[in-house]
């Protein structure tokens, strides 16, 4: 029994975590048969999802995960790969997921309209008087973390040119390719397409859609990933403290 632990579709996309996306792609392309349950963040160690509960096994983050049944299977996503492929999957993916996500979460976290359309609806279970303080610590918590690692001491001007830079290099390596890497998808393509579709959701209002959009090919990109891997998934129901409007 294989259970990859997330949530289904919130923002206009069908996660509202990459990672997530990310996930539950990369075991759809290892051919793992797995069911999908709603996360609970404070069951686990790490607070975060996705995580996995293989036969009992807890496996926590994404990167872990898809080793976790590398290993299991005796197959990889490098399988056939050569060395520069492998290099330039792990880099693109690392582009992906080190900036351009973090980006994404400054836009959705920090700004207050989308913040309170968005990532606010996930706290719409606490009770009414606590929960003004807990969205303020909660926010706080994240801005620290944004200016520990960096994201929070750029202005916007200049948020948006590095991420304009990142997704303008993923709009040029795909070309006129169908994915990433030539005419099959691979492992750099369940990481890239997941936070691209997350920044180019239009559910916020973020220069970022803008700077997806603006690139034909990543649209088309965008669109060819989640009808592949997402149109015939389906997720339990959120619970309805989550999917109630505030």
């Amino acid at each position: 029994m294989i259970t990859l632990y997330g949530w289904g579709p919130m923002f206009d996309c069908p996660s509202p975590s990459p990672f997530v996306m990310k996930a539950d792609i990369q075991l759809q392309m290892l051919g793992v048969d797995f069911t999908r349950a709603i996360a609970d963040l404070d069951a686990v160690p790490k607070h975060k999802a996705p995580y996995v509960i293989d036969d009992g096994q807890l496996i926590e983050d994404s990167n872990f995960i898809r080793i976790h049944f590398e290993t299991k299977l005796g197959k990889g996503l490098y399988d056939g790969f050569s060395g520069k492929d492998i290099a330039l999957s792990w880099a693109l993916e690392r582009m992906a997921e080190g900036q351009l996500s973090k980006i994404m979460a400054y836009e959705r976290w920090m700004k207050d309209d989308n913040f309170n359309k968005g990532p606010a609806q996930f706290f719409i279970d606490v009770p009414a008087p606590a929960r003004p303080v807990v969205l303020k610590e909660v926010r706080e918590g994240v801005a620290a973390s944004h200016m520990g690692e960096g994201t929070g001491r750029f202005t916007e001007a200049e948020r948006m040119q590095l991420a304009d830079w990142d997704i303008g290099a993923i709009a040029l390596q795909l070309g006129e390719q169908d994915y990433l890497l030539g005419e099959a998808p691979t492992c750099a393509d369940a990481a890239v397409a997941a936070v691209l579709i997350a920044c180019a959701t239009e559910f916020f209002d973020t220069p970022l859609s803008g700077l997806v959009h603006k690139h034909p090919n990543l649209v088309a990109y965008t669109d060819r990933m989640k009808a592949r891997y997402f149109d015939h998934v389906t997720w339990p129901a959120w619970p309805a403290a989550v999917t109630e409007p505030a």
